[in-house]
């Protein structure tokens, strides 16, 4: 594969991410205004909220069959726009069922789109031979700050949820088709192999994935989650609840820790280059753990925000490192195992809001954060799963490859 190829092949792949982070920003941040439209209870929303990620990872599991059949960029390229559509449709629907068929799409739909765009990104990373995964998932932050602002910005102005999302739709959606044309697999050969072999009857070589190998990534994924789902749905809550800040600065946390997560990211791939992948993820835990226990015992609203903002820069590496540590953990079915471990994304998401909340009504809203903080610095104890031998030299850094490309 050329280095032009690979070069489109990114930049594509990260106008993917971005897309998505847009998208979900747009979902999530309009719940209030999509359980009004539609009269839906708070004893009902729970149910409807729960449904998008365990049906996002039915997704995941059927992408994993369909990728030894299709390529993951075939996958990538439909799943985008029927996620898109899912948003519009959500928004356009008026009776409770509507609603209900359009989130059961967008769920289906996004686990098939984020097992197949980290897959795409493992095959990059690989081809690459040095760190880009941050990269990717930088753009998704990106693409979730503007989600939000453009969220803010139409129930601000008191739009419709259709006014507010079709012109998103109307333009992200033929960008995404665009950009489909260049996606890039740099394991293509390999599958195609895989592929011809498997029609033919032969066994395939290296395809298993060994679940107690993966299962400490799996653990660290569905962690890291629940301390992504603990600031996104109690930060604004406990600011205000606990701290006593004022309804405007309650707002604060999550902003900032989008941005810091953005940042974090933006210059994580420099960091695993430099240090290693194993060096930063233990970096990323201890100062995410740092941070809820600031969060934990701070004794006012500004010093909370320092420790939201903390948890930003500390989780925004570990979620891409551990998709990246699958796929050299097992190089001959990095599908296999990137979809698996997307599963455990969900699992944290459906976990973490539902644990905070529950412990902070039976204990205290400061003693919940303790426990995505115990969670958090269980990374420590599995860190040295996300680099192999034969990933590393010298002083923990990515082996380099032949492909040089920019």
């Amino acid at each position: 594969m050329t280095d032009a190829r690979l070069r489109h092949g990114r930049l594509s792949l990260a106008l993917s991410f971005f897309v998505q982070g847009v998208t979900f920003a747009l979902l999530v941040t309009r719940i209030p205004a999509i359980q009004d439209r539609y009269g839906i209870s708070d004893a009902l929303l729970p149910a409807f909220l729960a449904a998008v990620p365990v049906l996002a990872g039915v997704g995941s599991v059927i992408t994993e069959k369909l990728v030894a059949r299709v390529r993951p960029g075939v996958v990538l390229r439909w799943a985008q726009p029927v996620v898109l559509l899912s948003l519009l449709g959500a928004g356009a629907g008026g009776e409770v069922w509507q609603l209900g068929i359009a989130l059961a799409a967008f769920g289906l739909s996004v686990g098939a789109l984020d097992a197949s765009m980290n897959m795409l990104g493992v095959s990059l990373q690989r081809a690459y031979g040095r760190s880009i995964m941050l990269g990717f998932h930088a753009a998704y932050s990106l693409g979730g700050i503007a989600g939000a602002s453009l969220a803010w910005a139409g129930a601000h102005w008191d739009l419709s949820l259709l006014v507010s999302y079709l012109p998103v739709v109307a333009v992200l959606l033929p960008a995404a088709l665009i950009g489909s044309r260049w996606y890039a697999d740099a394991d293509d050969d390999r599958r195609g192999t895989e592929r011809s072999a498997g029609a033919a009857g032969e066994s395939v070589a290296g395809k298993s994935v060994a679940f107690k190998l993966l299962l400490p990534l799996c653990l660290v994924m569905a962690f890291a989650y629940i301390g992504d789902s603990t600031v996104s749905n109690w930060s604004a809550k406990y600011l205000q609840d606990v701290l006593g800040s004022s309804e405007e600065l309650a707002t604060v946390p999550y902003n900032a820790y989008m941005v810091t997560t953005l940042l974090g990211r933006a210059v994580g791939d420099l960091g695993v280059r430099r240090f290693g992948p194993v060096a930063v993820v233990r970096c990323g835990s201890l100062l995410a753990g740092a941070g809820f226990a600031v969060v934990a015992s701070a004794s006012g609203a500004w010093v909370g925000i320092l420790g939201f903002t903390m948890l930003g820069l500390g989780l925004c590496v570990i979620v891409p490192q551990t998709f990246a540590a699958a796929g050299r953990l097992f190089p001959a079915a990095s599908d296999t195992a990137v979809a698996r471990l997307n599963i455990f994304n969900y699992v944290g998401f459906l976990i973490g809001s539902p644990l905070v909340g529950a412990l902070g009504d039976v204990w205290s809203y400061r003693g919940a954060m303790l426990v995505p903080m115990v969670m958090v610095l269980v990374t420590l104890v599995y860190a040295r799963s996300f680099g192999t031998e034969q990933d590393r030299y010298g002083g923990g850094h990515e082996r380099p490859r032949t492909v040089d490309v920019g």
